[in-house]
């Protein structure tokens, strides 16, 4: 079975999006900065729980 079978299915609409309904470069660097700023948000608050 392959990883991408074992992501959410949220994760992987996202990606299917992305892959199969983006056709400019705008927009996917649109969805890359939202994508990262909340990875980045997550992490902090991961890290903060530790302490």
């Amino acid at each position: 079975m392959s990883r991408f079978n074992e992501l959410p299915k949220s994760v992987k609409k996202a990606l299917r999006y992305i892959r199969q309904d983006i056709h400019s470069i705008e927009k996917l660097e649109e969805i890359e900065r939202s994508i990262k700023i909340q990875i980045y948000k997550r992490k902090q608050e991961l890290k903060g729980e530790k302490d």
